[in-house]
């Protein structure tokens, strides 16, 4: 009786020993925290503003880049920058949190659903590893690792390596560029806030070839308070008056006919289109 009570308590000490961590509270509606007045639409950098603002470390190339985007822009077009052809943002862009999004932990893969342009992302956390066959997609292919760093028994931090993307991508929607060869690396660590149960960071490093360095920021997220917070759908091409023809953008106008989006810019090609003769 003695030797199997022994053995019963040497098995439960080992099951303690060897139980997984608890997972952190990652849930609820998070949206974008509030931070420093900064002009122009959301950026990689919360902290600046877009375009030039973001002060990227790029290389002369796609600084270049940059520069003939703004210009484009400044005279109502939209330079390399699609999204407004409702293509997805992928990362970057997807995190900036444009809507509120929601994470979703197994001990297998955490979900991000992101209502912003109905994205999702999938971040494997079953030890898999990387290999040569990825399908390149725009929000990439994601594995992650628990972290428990005190040793208290309770995650606290998920980092993130993802790879494999197709494009275009862009840091900003003032067409901060990616370099058109998609080989981005992004490594990212999601943790609670030690001082703030409902602040969420995602630390992200950007390492692409259109840097001369790697490309670190903090971006920050807050917890809804709401128990049942409300969800928007959101559709990119339903009232979507932009038109992209030819390489070029044009204009949806509110009786339904093309219109030009800048200033003396010329029709699309009409070959396919009989052409009728005015009467006199």
């Amino acid at each position: 009786m003695l030797f199997r009570s022994l053995c019963a308590a040497v098995a439960v000490a080992t099951c303690a020993q060897a139980a997984e961590p608890k997972y952190p509270d990652f849930g609820g509606q998070w949206t974008r925290a509030p931070g420093p007045r900064v002009s122009g639409q959301p950026s990689y950098d919360p902290t600046k503003p877009w375009g030039k603002g973001q002060q990227a470390p790029l290389t002369a190339e796609y600084q270049a880049i940059l520069e003939a985007n703004i210009k484009d822009q400044e005279n109502g077009g939209h330079g390399n920058f699609v999204g407004w052809t409702c293509m997805p943002y992928g990362m970057p862009m997807m995190m900036y949190g444009f809507l509120p999004f929601e994470i979703v932990v197994t001990p297998a893969t955490t979900y991000v659903l992101i209502a912003h342009m109905d994205a999702l992302r999938r971040i494997f956390t079953d030890r898999r590893s990387f290999t040569d066959d990825i399908e390149p997609t725009f929000q990439g292919y994601s594995i992650g690792q628990w972290i428990d760093q005190d040793g208290d028994g309770v995650y606290d931090v998920l980092e993130v390596e993802t790879r494999g993307f197709k494009g275009p991508r862009f840091f900003d929607e003032n067409g901060v560029p990616l370099h058109a060869d998609n080989q981005s690396v992004f490594k990212e660590r999601l943790y609670i806030d030690k001082a703030d149960p409902n602040l969420l960071h995602d630390e992200i490093m950007t390492i692409d070839h259109a840097l001369t360095r790697p490309w670190t920021v903090d971006r920050t997220y807050r917890r809804v308070k709401a128990a049942q917070p409300a969800w928007r759908e959101f559709l990119c091409n339903e009232n979507n008056p932009h038109v992209l023809i030819g390489g070029d953008n044009y204009y949806l106008s509110a009786d339904g006919l093309l219109m030009p989006a800048r200033k003396d810019q010329p029709p699309p090609d009409l070959r396919y289109f009989k052409r009728t003769s005015k009467s006199p």
